[in-house]
């Protein structure tokens, strides 16, 4: 292996092509301002490296990057790559990651507009997100444990799993399909529209007109607080805690909750007879 550490580079192309390379310690910053500093690397590790230059990680296959900081200068940093761990790092450039394959991304904090698109075969985990539109288009992702505040978030995903996170955001999820997400708290408006089998489990919904114009979606065990005009022009079978603030118009399926707030269902733009609405306190 061969190994550079303690060094600073700011040319362009610092490290083109290098293979079977160690980076240790390493300022990528300067005067010269270059920008592709790793591009078209293989077999890589970057430790305790300062990246303040752009585009570094370029066509980058089978790399480790561990403990590094990447700042809102470095944008568009991972771009094209495939095979990647990014671990304890800092990701604060526009653009962290596109076109990617096989990442895995663990303890580190991100400030990213538009945070990895598409992207596929994908594991987030242990780690904290600030982003407007992150993961559009991805495909075959799992996520576990993120603090996550976005905007447009997880637009057109396919395929993707979410545990025990935290995430503060409006319109997730439209568009998608078959997405799970479990023991998760969803906080946000206009949550799922147009999503094809959206799976809901033990999670806490939070916010205005959720969950319409949806196809196979289903929620077990939630709460639902301040969720008025919920489920409109969606195929919904539904299982909440406590109450639901409002139900509009869904097209079919059952809806079991302790209590409704307003129930409005109107037979000239839904068939009423195909959806099934229980209110358990009324037993």
């Amino acid at each position: 292996m061969k190994n550079y550490e303690n060094k600073q580079f700011d040319e362009e192309r610092a490290l083109y092509g290098e293979k079977n390379a160690v980076v240790k310690n390493c300022k990528f910053d300067g005067p010269a301002d270059g920008e592709s500093a790793l591009k078209e690397c293989e077999n890589i590790q970057v430790q305790n490296s300062f990246f303040n230059l752009r585009y570094p990680f370029w066509h980058v296959k089978h790399g480790q990057i561990i403990g590094c900081e990447m700042t809102k200068l470095c944008r568009a940093a991972l771009w094209y790559d495939e095979d990647i761990t990014i671990t304890d790092s800092k990701m604060h450039g526009i653009k962290a990651l596109r076109e990617c394959r096989n990442i895995i991304l663990s303890n580190t904090d991100i400030i990213s507009p538009e945070f990895l698109w598409r992207c596929k075969d994908v594991t987030v985990k242990n780690s904290r997100l600030e982003s407007e539109y992150p993961f559009f288009e991805c495909k075959d992702v799992t996520i576990d444990s993120l603090n996550m505040k976005g905007k447009y978030s997880f637009q057109y995903v396919e395929n993707m799993t979410i545990t025990n996170s935290n995430l503060d955001t409006k319109d997730a999820f439209w568009h998608s399909k078959n997405v799970t997400v479990i023991d998760s708290v969803v906080r946000g408006e206009y949550l799922g529209w147009y999503a094809e089998n959206l799976k809901l489990v033990r999670c806490h919904i939070v916010g205005t007109q959720p969950l319409c114009y949806c196809k196979g979606l289903v929620l077990e065990d939630c709460i639902m607080e301040d969720t008025d005009l919920s489920f409109e022009r969606s195929e919904v079978n539904a299982t909440v805690r406590g109450r639901i603030e409002g139900v509009k118009n869904p097209v079919s399926g059952k809806i079991v909750a302790e209590e409704i707030g307003e129930l409005l269902m109107e037979p000239e733009y839904v068939d009423v007879s195909k959806t099934t609405i229980l209110c358990t306190s009324e037993k």
